[in-house]
Formats: C-alpha cells, sequence, structure tokens
C-alpha cells in the first residue's frame, strides 16, 4: 500500500528540511510555512531570473525506495535532509505522468507538474551524492533523475506520516514526466 512515511516543512532557505507531525497544504500555495509556498516561483535561482512564473514546485515528494538504493552505495539519507516535504513508500513516483493526482491523507491533492532537478547543492550535503540521483538511460542516452517529484496543491488538507496515497491518472495519453 502507498503511504506517507514522513512530512517535513522548513520557514527558511537551507537545504534540509525539518520533520513534522503534520504539514499543511494549502491549495493553490504549497506548504503552510514553507519557504517554497507561494502562487509564483520561490526557488532562489528561479526567483532571480523568472519570478512572475507559476509556482509547479510547491511540494516535494520524494520516494524513499531512492533513500535504500543510496543505502547500497554508502550513503546514509533520511526523510526531509534533500528537502523533501512528503516522503512516500510503496508508490513509483518517478513512474507517474504529467497531471496524475495524488490524494494523501483524507483530504489533499497534489498535481503531479514534474521532475525535481536536483542540484549542486547535493553533492555540497554529502560528496558524491549528486551523481547518484541521476542515471543514464542505456538506450536513449537520456539522464534520468531519481531525486523526487514535484506538483501544485489542487485540494488543501493535513498531510501525515501514515497517511494513505491514492493516484488518479489523467486521460490518456500520458506525458512522460520533465524537469520543472
Amino acid at each position: 500500500m502507498a503511504r506517507v512515511t514522513a512530512v517535513s516543512s522548513n520557514g527558511t532557505y537551507s537545504f534540509s528540511k525539518p520533520n513534522r507531525e503534520s504539514i499543511t497544504l494549502l491549495a493553490g500555495l504549497g506548504v503552510e510555512g514553507d519557504v517554497h509556498a507561494g502562487e509564483t516561483v520561490k526557488h532562489r535561482f528561479r526567483m532571480k531570473h523568472e519570478p512572475h512564473l507559476p509556482n509547479l514546485r510547491q511540494v516535494h515528494l520524494m520516494h524513499e525506495e531512492l533513500f535504500d538504493e543510496l543505502a547500497t552505495k554508502g550513503f546514509t539519507v533520511a526523510a526531509g535532509e534533500l528537502g523533501e516535504n512528503v516522503s512516500t513508500r510503496g508508490i513509483d513516483l518517478l513512474g507517474l505522468p504529467t497531471g496524475a493526482l495524488l490524494r494523501l491523507g483524507e483530504e489533499a491533492i497534489v498535481e503531479v507538474t514534474g521532475l525535481r532537478n536536483p542540484c549542486a547543492q547535493i553533492d555540497t550535503y554529502q560528496k558524491g551524492l549528486l551523481k547518484e540521483v541521476f542515471e543514464l538511460d542505456a538506450t536513449t542516452g537520456e539522464f534520468a533523475f531519481k531525486s523526487g517529484i514535484m506538483g501544485v496543491v489542487r485540494q488543501g488538507g493535513v498531510v501525515r506520516p501514515g497517511d494513505p496515497i491514492a493516484v488518479e491518472l489523467p486521460a490518456g495519453p500520458h506525458r512522460p514526466l520533465e524537469r520543472v
């Protein structure tokens, strides 16, 4: 069963986000009190160049299966440490199409907007980690990004560890996730 394993937020810019007992998602804004909440771009680099664009990165979700994979390569990573708001288990986040709806807990709904584009700060956090959250597809020669997905809040609500996750796919044909 797909479920939320941890929730995290931070009101100031920092790489990691502390775990919380719950977070409140606000429709059209993101995680209440989180530095990345807002209708327009809140990512520091993008605010300098595109401050007027819609915020497609209101909520960052990451699958804990990635932490397991990283552990086999000698890295220790826990929920919130890579800046995600919602950690999950039992759902193929990276395999979801753009526009998929994730029902988190009883009320909250997040629409998937794309892949998280990992930044160089990951290597500052743990040297060598950045190359582990990319994967080269031998068939296409394209890079696959493994550091989670981004979404916007369509319906607000409280989200807690242990909450179930239900997926509603958009009408086809499905568009694969791209970096946002």
